[in-house]
């Protein structure tokens, strides 16, 4: 089966959270995977079992309550954020399966930056020296799944100080600006995604890139 990867740039976390949305319920049995590849601006989005008293101080980052699995994180510039949308069915995959997926990829991805990144098995994600540097949180719906992977490159990090991140009092974050790597928040995509298809097994014969479909800008 094909798969499709799209490279929108920065986009309205909303908007997107919808066109996922849409994309899962139309789509059929014979409807190619897609990989999209972005940033949104400031924002925080909470999990299906976020508790609001892991917001601390948000200020004026809007708060969008979404259907992902997990607590609260920060998406803001500088993140390069791939939200992969699977039939998980089709492809035989579990969801603990593209979770190892994508945590392994980002671990292999950080191997080239001379960073030795591991993920948990107590909390999903990425994380150097106690420090997250990846978040995770996904949906399945109808077999297949969406949203995705988060992995801080050169964002600013404060807005993370106004919430528990992902439900951890104080859990520290890091990036790769933070840890002296200072790249574009796209630079890594090509590498991540090598790492990624190559683990789930997708035929690059099968792969292309396209922009055909459009997300609206942040106004």
């Amino acid at each position: 089966m094909s798969l499709i990867i799209r490279q929108f740039g920065l986009r309205d976390y909303a908007t997107t959270w919808q066109a996922m949305r849409d994309f899962t319920e139309q789509r059929g049995d014979d409807t190619a995977d897609e990989f999209w590849i972005l940033q949104h601006p400031p924002v925080y989005t909470q999990g299906l079992s976020g508790k609001a008293e892991h917001l601390l101080n948000p200020g004026a980052v809007p708060i969008v309550q979404t259907d992902r699995g997990g607590q609260v994180t920060y998406h803001g510039p500088g993140q390069l954020i791939l939200y992969p949308l699977i039939d998980l069915k089709r492809k035989k995959l579990g969801i603990r399966a593209l979770v190892s997926a994508l945590e392994n990829s980002t671990v292999a991805l950080l191997r080239q930056y001379g960073l030795q990144a591991y993920a948990r098995a107590d909390a999903p994600g990425v994380y150097i020296n106690e420090e997250k540097i990846a978040s995770l949180g996904l949906r399945v719906r109808r077999g297949c799944s969406y949203h995705g992977l988060s992995l801080n490159i050169n964002l600013d990090l404060t807005p993370f100080e106004g919430i528990n991140p992902c439900g951890y009092a104080g859990l520290a974050v890091t990036s790769l600006k933070k840890l002296g790597i200072n790249i574009k928040a796209d630079e890594p995509t090509p590498a991540l995604l090598t790492e990624l298809l190559k683990i789930l097994e997708y035929n690059l014969d099968s792969v292309t890139s396209t922009s055909e479909i459009t997300l609206p800008e942040p106004s």
